[in-house]
This record gives C-alpha cells, sequence and structure tokens, in this order.
C-alpha cells in the first residue's frame, strides 16, 4: 500500500463509519473535523505499522481511524476561544464557528467516546487481551496523561513565558522553559503518534522489543513534526497552512522557534528525521511509507 492508497482508503472507512443520524446537529459537527482535508498521518501510521510487522492491517482500520476522531477532538477543543481561539483549521472554518461554542464543546466530548466504540464495535476478531491492551494505550493518550496534560502545561507556559526576561542565552531559565517544551511536544503530539504506533505493532503481534522501538521513532517523529508546525508558524502563509500564521508568537507562546530561533529550530529538526530513518535502518524496519512521511516533515 502507498501513502495515497491508505488516505484514500481511511477517507472512505471514516465516512462509513460516522453517518449522520438524529440529532443530527451533534453528528455532523463531529463529523466535520474529522473529514476535513488532512494528511492523515496517524491512521496512515497505524495500518503501515501493522503492515510493517507482519499483520493483516485491515485489522487495524477501525483502530486507526478512532485515533483520527480522537485527533480532531483534540483539534476541537484546541481552537475554542478559551484555548487556542483560532477561526480556521486546514483552510475551513473552525467547529465552533460553524456550529457554535457550546456544540463544538460537545462534539469534541462525544468524539472522546465514540472513537473507542468503533473500535470495540469493529474489531471483535482482534480478541479480548488485544483490544483491552488497545483501550488501555487510547485511553492513557486520550487523557490526564497524554494530550490532556499536553495542552494544560501549553496554556501554563504563556504565564511562565511572561514571567522570565528571556535572554535567547541557554542558562537556568531556558533549561526550564526547554523541559516545559518537551513536555508540551511529548504530550500534545508525540503521544498521539506513539497511539497509532503502537497500537498497530499490537494488533500485529509486534514483541516487546519491536513496540519499544516503535515508540521511540514516535517519539522523535512526533518532536520533529511539532518543531517543523512551529517553523511554519513563523515562515509560512495562510494558503500554505491553512490557518492563521504568526498567531503564537503573537500571544507570547512557548515555542522551539521562540526559544532557540528559526535556524537552530532547523538544526534541530533535521537532527530528529535523521534519528527517526536510524531507528528503522538499525531495527531493519522496511517502510517506503515512513520514509515519504520523514522526508515530506523535512522540507515542509
Amino acid at each position: 500500500m502507498k501513502m495515497n492508497d491508505y488516505i484514500e482508503l481511511i477517507n472512505k472507512q471514516i465516512d462509513k463509519f460516522m453517518p449522520v443520524q438524529y440529532p443530527q446537529r451533534i453528528f455532523k459537527a463531529m463529523k466535520y473535523t474529522v473529514t476535513l482535508p488532512g494528511k492523515r498521518l496517524r491512521p496512515v501510521m497505524c495500518l503501515e505499522t501493522c503492515r510493517m510487522f507482519g499483520g493483516n492491517y485491515e485489522d487495524a482500520i477501525p483502530t486507526a481511524c478512532a485515533i483520527e476522531m480522537l485527533h480532531a477532538q483534540t483539534l476541537i477543543h484546541d481552537d475554542l476561544p478559551c484555548m487556542d481561539n483560532d477561526d480556521y483549521r486546514r483552510g475551513k472554518l473552525t467547529n465552533h464557528k460553524v456550529f457554535g461554542e457550546a456544540h463544538a464543546v460537545l462534539a469534541g466530548d462525544a468524539l472522546l467516546t465514540f472513537a473507542p466504540q468503533i473500535i470495540l464495535k469493529h474489531s471483535k476478531t482482534l480478541g479480548a487481551d488485544k483490544l483491552i491492551k488497545i483501550m488501555g494505550e487510547y485511553f492513557h493518550a486520550a487523557g490526564a496523561y497524554g494530550v490532556i496534560a499536553g495542552q494544560v502545561v501549553d496554556i501554563e507556559s504563556e504565564k511562565l513565558m511572561q514571567s522570565f526576561e528571556f535572554s535567547g542565552k541557554i542558562d537556568i531559565e531556558t533549561e526550564e522553559l526547554a523541559k516545559t517544551l518537551q513536555y508540551i511536544h511529548t504530550h500534545k503530539t508525540a503521544d498521539l503518534f506513539k497511539l497509532a504506533l503502537r497500537t498497530g505493532a499490537i494488533i500485529a503481534e509486534a514483541n516487546d522489543e519491536q513496540i519499544e522501538q516503535i515508540t521511540e521513532f514516535g517519539q522523535n517523529l512526533g518532536i520533529a513534526f511539532q518543531i517543523a508546525d512551529d517553523i511554519l508558524d513563523e515562515t509560512s502563509t495562510f494558503e500554505q497552512m491553512g490557518k492563521t500564521i504568526g498567531k503564537d508568537k503573537a500571544e507570547g507562546k512557548l515555542t522551539y522557534t521562540s526559544l532557540y530561533g528559526i535556524e537552530k529550530s532547523k538544526e534541530e529538526l533535521n537532527k530528529l528525521i535523521d534519528k527517526c530513518f536510524n531507528i528503522l535502518e538499525k531495527n531493519n524496519l522496511k517502510s517506503e511509507v515512513f520514509e515519504e512521511i520523514l522526508n515530506k516533515i523535512r522540507i515542509r
């Protein structure tokens, strides 16, 4: 399977898994953000990991689609006025701009619980042991130990940035900010990447060593992806990104570029991408799809 084949498959399955029914407004709001045009990186990585470790990628389709639903939930809530207050996502109006704040909040809440139902309903052939492991991975990544933790610290980091007289030099202040930034990137971004990779590996019956390898890959890939996003927030355009550009900098948010600058951010991005390639090579993990993803992130 090629990248575009996976994306086409995922889009079709998501549409199948999300029929609009009564009460229609909530299902329309849920489906609106899930089906916005996107790269579908997380579900693609879930399917490809399953294939790479010798499993049948079709067995991972419900889990992959559920992870995309969870990702959409994080975007809906992240865009709310009480959070990042964004009007556009992937070139379209954000959920609360279309359906109102109340329905956007409810749509996010609904997706959080709707997604695991998709896994349980459509993955019965996996057996109880695998489903329990998948559910454990899902709820860990979705909750207070995962993306929510990252969002909380991201909000608090704005006050942290304001409290420091940031000089741009590596000192005690920047070391503390660097630790905070690593925490945010790990939980807001890398955790969902690792969820996709680990569940794909579990479905394929990968061993503990292989799961550890793909987890390390996901951590580095997630951080690299977020650094690339931070760089693009300062160097790209609305047409390229589909969202308001320069907002993080204007609001004094803690990002890789605000802490280290553009050039050092690019250097770190390339180091992380190289590390990802090395993990694949060292562990003899063959995947044209992962190579394509890594190269696209490098040149974004």
